[in-house]
């Protein structure tokens, strides 16, 4: 079932045959995949627009790493290098950006500065007056599913029912942000592949994804270049390979197609023009009219 057109403020989110495409913009030292590539601003913007030529439909702007443990950095670190870039992209693209942050102070200038998205990986556990920030402005919030923090969810994460789990969680963590003002019809939710998950647990979650079609809130998924998927195509010599290979894109491809086939509404990625691609043959796939024939 496809959700209903995300309406708020000037921007629409328009959900139709193919799932949207969230472009990734780290700009930090330390990120797992492109930390260190854009942190200068004007090579932010640069990557920003490109994502935006490429065919993104949201561009994703975080400037603290969430890689399995990395350590947590101050509000005014995080301001520092997001804020320039936020500004002025801002007035340079009409998709919407989003800001990826656990902080309220983050996330209120964020807003104030041109962003329109909450992407909260903590599903509002680090900082609860992210719900209101995100009921002031009237904004959409992403409510992701972790076990755990960053700097501890790969340390064995283990699950009695992890569908189950993570379909409270969520259903909890959506029930918390509507008590909070913020309308049902702002939420989106993720179900966290790689964060506090292990291979196996991403496989299952990307093989029943439509059970969380079920939350009636649109899905977002993130797997791009993430370490389940290197685990799965490196040799067995290897320790691991590296994430800008264009054997982890191939990889990342297919999960993104397997994605769209199970309920994702939203695919959030690092290559945009290859992701589209994919979407398009899988949307032709979908639509494909075996009556016909």
């Amino acid at each position: 079932m496809v959700p209903s057109d995300l309406v708020w403020g000037q921007q629409r989110l328009k959900f139709g045959p193919r799932p949207l495409i969230m472009g990734i913009l780290n700009i930090t030292p330390d990120s797992f995949s492109d930390g260190g590539l854009f942190l200068s601003p004007q090579d932010a913007l640069d990557q920003a627009e490109k994502m935006v030529a490429a065919g993104a439909d949201i561009i994703d702007i975080g400037g603290e790493s969430t890689r399995p443990f990395s350590k947590t950095i101050d509000a005014a670190e995080e301001l520092r290098r997001v804020i320039p870039v936020i500004k002025a992209l801002a007035q340079r693209i009409q998709i919407p950006i989003s800001i990826d942050t656990t902080k309220a102070e983050v996330a209120r200038h964020a807003l104030e500065a041109g962003a329109t998205i909450i992407n909260d990986i903590s599903a509002l556990r680090m900082d609860p007056d992210l719900a209101t920030v995100a009921a002031t402005h009237a904004v959409p919030i992403i409510l992701m599913h972790m076990k755990g923090t960053p700097r501890d969810m790969q340390v064995a994460p283990e699950y009695d029912d992890l569908l189950g789990e993570i379909y409270t969680f969520l259903q909890t963590a959506v029930a918390a942000a509507q008590n909070s003002g913020i309308p049902k019809s702002k939420i989106i939710i993720d179900p966290g592949i790689g964060f506090g998950k292990t291979l196996e647990h991403n496989l299952v979650i990307l093989k029943n994804l439509g059970r969380f079609n079920q939350m009636g809130s649109p899905v977002l998924v993130g797997a791009s270049r993430k370490t389940f998927i290197r685990k799965l195509i490196k040799p067995d010599h290897l320790e691991d390979i590296d994430p800008l290979s264009p054997i982890v894109g191939t990889g990342t491809q297919a999960v993104v197609a397997i994605a769209a086939m199970n309920g994702a509404q939203i695919i959030r990625v690092h290559d945009v023009a290859q992701t589209l691609a994919t979407l398009k043959i899988v949307a032709a796939i979908q639509a494909a009219e075996t009556s016909k024939f």
